[in-house]
């Protein structure tokens, strides 16, 4: 068992089941999600705690001063991050957590927390993300044509990710996920207080 709990990026492209995996993996075995900073209003149904910390701008930026997000951006006038202490303070608890956020911030946090497992989702194909974009029917196709232009050019940041899973199964896809996070949680860096105990042991027989 680890001493702390493991921090997990998630990123992939619009489309491609993020969400839904993520709460795949939360509801079925136990991970807990990083919840964001945002300078927005809170919308009808939004609960503070629960779907994001609501804080002002004025607070935002200085924690921006004193590096309190482990990756933060300004989108359509307002911020987003991911609080440094809210995430340290799970891990120290022995909880994995999981960060569903696009790739530049995925490369920010590993910038912070280099020991983070960083893992890409992709569809099983761009045909499939095309269709899946056009069935939810929420967008025309001049922004599902952009996204999908996007995806093309997001495409390149995988080199940069520590896996790579496809999405052709929800289940599936979060299985693998769990496994990739469960053989990392064995490895040697992340049980220190054990491999310890075990050298000292032997030592004192």
């Amino acid at each position: 068992m680890s001493d702390r709990g493991l921090l997990t990026v998630i990123s992939g492209f619009s489309g491609c089941g993020k969400g839904t995996v993520v709460g795949k993996l939360v509801d079925s075995y136990g991970y807990s999600l990083s919840i964001s900073a945002t300078t927005r209003n809170p919308r009808d149904g939004d609960v503070e705690g629960v779907h994001y910390f609501f804080i002002t701008k004025e607070e935002f930026k200085d924690r921006i001063e004193k590096n309190g997000f482990l990756e933060w951006a300004e989108y359509v006038g307002n911020y987003y991050g991911t609080p440094k202490d809210y995430v340290e303070t799970m891990l120290a608890q022995g909880k994995n957590v999981i960060l569903e956020i696009e790739m530049q911030g995925g490369l920010k946090v590993k910038e912070q927390c280099p020991e983070a497992v960083l893992v890409f989702m992709v569809p099983p194909s761009a045909k499939e993300l095309k269709s899946r974009l056009v069935n939810r029917g929420t967008e025309d196709m001049d922004t599902i044509n952009r996204r999908i232009a996007r995806a093309s050019e997001e495409i390149d940041y995988i080199n940069d990710y520590d896996y790579i899973v496809v999405n052709d199964d929800i289940g599936r896809c979060a299985g693998e996920i769990h496994n990739i996070i469960t053989c990392e949680g064995k490895k040697v860096i992340n049980n220190g207080e054990l491999t310890e105990r075990i050298k000292q042991d032997f030592k004192n027989i």
